[in-house]
This record gives structure tokens, sequence and C-alpha cells, in this order.
């Protein structure tokens, strides 16, 4: 996948609430490039989150089309958007969604099982790299925000990607953690000439980012 556009994509909760068109960035014409990374900011409620999932296919409450290299879709069946997500489009959602019984090292698992892409010995050296190799056997919901958004992201760079999006990913790291997994994220996004898209409302992971999209 080398270019998303986002068409007028607007949310529809949006539209029935009649807010103006200039409020809302996502009401523009909108491209990702592979190969590009792109910085959204916007207040709460702005429509970053909504944006994500949509690209993502969580969500389909929207106005507007959403194409990839010129292909809607809304016509994309089930076992297309499933190879979509397993080859092409990464994805670390707000919530993390991680399963709270299960623990960290095989919340990652799950995901890597489903693609094949990382040895154990990658995923033990990115555990010891966040400084949660400690608690890689511990459940999930034991451990704090910040482990948890830890273990996320490991578990997004888990797979062959033309597209990661991150979406609020280091918003209980701190400074040093923020650089480290920016680090391992943008290693992975150049190795596979990939594009990232990142959202934020004020503490953004540190990249070098090509685009600043504003509300």
């Amino acid at each position: 996948m080398e270019k998303i556009l986002l068409e007028q994509a607007l949310p529809r909760v949006f539209v029935s609430e009649n807010i103006p068109a200039s409020e809302v960035w996502l009401s523009a014409a909108t491209t990702f490039e592979r190969g590009n990374l792109y910085l959204v900011e916007a207040a709460s409620g702005g429509g970053k989150s909504s944006m994500c999932a949509y690209i993502f296919g969580a969500r389909t409450d929207y106005e507007g089309r959403i194409l990839f290299d010129g292909e809607d879709v809304r016509s994309f069946s089930i076992a297309r958007w499933q190879e979509i997500r397993r080859r092409h489009l990464a994805y670390l959602p707000q919530e993390l969604s991680l399963f709270p019984e299960l623990s960290a090292w095989d919340n990652v698992q799950l995901k890597n099982r489903l693609t094949g892409y990382a040895s154990d010995k990658m995923i033990l050296s990115w555990f010891e790299q966040l400084g949660i190799d400690s608690r890689r056997d511990y459940p999930a919901g034991r451990m704090s925000i910040g482990q948890q958004q830890r273990v996320a992201i490991i578990r997004s760079i888990c797979q062959p990607f033309d597209f990661i999006m991150l979406d609020e990913p280091v918003s209980h790291l701190d400074d040093d953690n923020n650089r480290i997994a920016a680090g391992l994220i943008a290693g992975e996004a150049r190795r596979q000439g990939a594009g990232i898209i990142s959202t934020s409302v004020g503490n953004h992971i540190r990249l070098p980012y090509t685009h600043t999209l504003r509300l």
C-alpha cells in the first residue's frame, strides 16, 4: 500500500450536530503517503481517534470516502481486511486493547503468532530496551498504564506494515521511554519503508516528522 486518501471523511456525529466543516480537519482531502512521518494534532474530540479507527476499518460511521491506493475501503471483504491488518496496516489504539488476564508476553505473542514476523529473541530485546523484561510474565491488567503502553507498542510492531498508526502512543511515558519507543518504531518503519501516522493532544512521540497536521 502506497497511499491513503481521506476524501471529506467526516464523522457522522459531526454532521448531525451541525459542526462547521472548517472546525474539523477531517473534512478536507488528506493524503498519507508511504515513507512519510505524520503528526496529527488536535484537541480532544477533534476526530483523531475516529480517523484511526476509520482507516483501520474498525468503524464505518463516517461520511465521505477512504481510499487505499485509489480503492474505496467500503468495498473490502472481511478476508481483505484481515490480510491488510496482518501485512499492511499496523495500529496502536489509544485504549491499548490488551487482554488483562494474559501476561505481557502472551499479549504480544498473540499478535506475533498471526503474523509470524518477529523472533522471540527480537521481542525479548524490545522488552529489555523498554525496561519491562522483568514484567513480561505479569498479567497485563496488573501492570501500570505506562507499562501497558510499552507492551502495546511492542505488539504493534510485531508485523510487516506499509503504515503504522499510533493513537496517542506515549501519553503515559517519560522522556527516556518516549525516546526509546520512538527509536524502535522509527527503526522498524525505516526497515520496511513504511509511513507513520501518530496523533497527539500534547505529549507526542519523538519522531522526525515530515508533516504536521493541526486543527
